[in-house]
This record gives structure tokens, sequence and C-alpha cells, in this order.
């Protein structure tokens, strides 16, 4: 049996813009599943609960379920580790999560434009104590994090204290639990397309460690 990788995309995305992750893994044997979920629309805990416990359930007993996330995506899944485990050799690689939460949902989380646009999601990313990332426990799971230090957007960028994509700092991606850590010169939008972070992900998947003596050589 094929071991399983779900992708779950970022805040205001879609599982189109995993596909072409997700295509790579399809070639590289793994049964791939796309899950798409309203993240503009719901709270991180119904996302957990309503879409993502429902979807383990039904892949049933697998050898291996993997997650390879972006951005709100690892949120959701150092949730779902609160209350449940993955298989023993699953694996999980986070692309540009706000782990310690964004200085960009701070500034703008009252504005009324943003609460539109990123629903009750939306305002559990910030930086406090009480935002959802910080509130959440360590988790027992094998987790590799790779983030960017490439911005196009200044505003954001002025907002956040060090490196960042444009949209999550260097610094708030880190995990204390995570077992392998890589920052690559990508943007927080399009860090899912880059192929150098694309074969840091099937490494990860294979080996629970990142490639850290070849990246650099790779274009």
């Amino acid at each position: 049996m094929k071991q399983t990788v779900i992708l779950l995309h970022g805040m205001g995305r879609t599982g189109f813009s995993m596909w072409f992750l997700g295509r790579s893994l399809k070639r590289a044997g793994y049964h791939v599943v796309n899950l798409g979920y309203p993240s503009t629309r719901k709270s991180i805990g119904w996302i957990v609960e309503e879409i993502l416990v429902p979807e383990i359930a039904r892949l049933g007993n697998r050898q291996s379920i993997h997650f390879v996330t972006h951005s709100l995506g690892g949120i959701v899944v150092r949730q779902y580790l609160q209350n449940h485990s993955l298989p023993e050799g699953s694996r999980v690689v986070m692309l540009a999560p706000p782990n310690r939460g964004s200085e960009v949902a701070d500034r703008l989380m009252n504005w009324k434009p943003y609460q539109w646009l990123n629903g009750p999601a939306g305002q559990q990313l910030g930086t406090s104590k009480e935002s959802v990332p910080n509130r959440l426990k360590p988790v027992k799971a094998q987790i590799g994090v790779i983030t960017g230090n490439r911005s196009t957007n200044p505003l954001f960028s002025n907002w956040i204290e060090g490196d960042d994509d444009g949209k999550v700092g260097v610094n708030s991606a880190q995990l204390n639990e995570m077992a392998d850590f890589m920052i690559l010169p990508v943007t927080h939008t399009f860090i899912m397309n880059n192929q150098r972070v694309i074969r840091q992900v099937l490494y990860f998947i294979k080996n629970g460690q990142f490639d850290h003596d070849q990246f650099l050589d790779k274009k």
C-alpha cells in the first residue's frame, strides 16, 4: 500500500495552490490527498473536527500518513495533534507556518476588511499568549519546517522582526519540537512551487531530515 501524504493549503488559498507540489509527490509514488477547507470562513478548531478528522478516518488504517502544509495549514495540523496521533513513521513538513503567531495579524485583525477576508481563523493567528499558535502544546510528531527569507511586501516586512518571507518571520516559523529547520530564498506566497523546496519536502518525508549538504548547489 502506498504511503499517504495529505496537503493542507494556507489562508485564503485552495487546493489548487498545492497542485504542483502534489504532482511531484505522486510521481515519487505517494498517494496524495489535496484537502481543501474553508480557511476564511471557519475557526481552526472547526476545520480540524469537521474536515481533517473525518478525512483521516476515511483513509482507514494506513502504514504512514504524512502532512505537507502551507502557512495556516501547519497550525491546523498542530491543533489536530493535540488530541490525535499519527501512525508510526508519519512525518510533517510545514512550509512557512506562523508557529509563534503573525505580526501581520496583530496589526490587521481589528481592521474590518481583514476580518471579512480572513474570517475567524484570521483572528486566531496573532502573537499574544492567547493566540492559537501560542496556546498549543508540543506535539509528538517528526516535524520539519521550511521557511523563506525573501519578501515582495515591504509594508508587511516592516512590521515583522528579523528576516521574513513577506508574511511570516523566520523566528515565528520555528517550533521548539521540530526535528529539522531550513531557510531558503523564497517568498511566502509561492514557497510550495519552488523546486528546491519540493526536493527538501521529498527528502524529509523519506529520511526524517533535510538535505543540508546539497541544496545550495542545486538550482
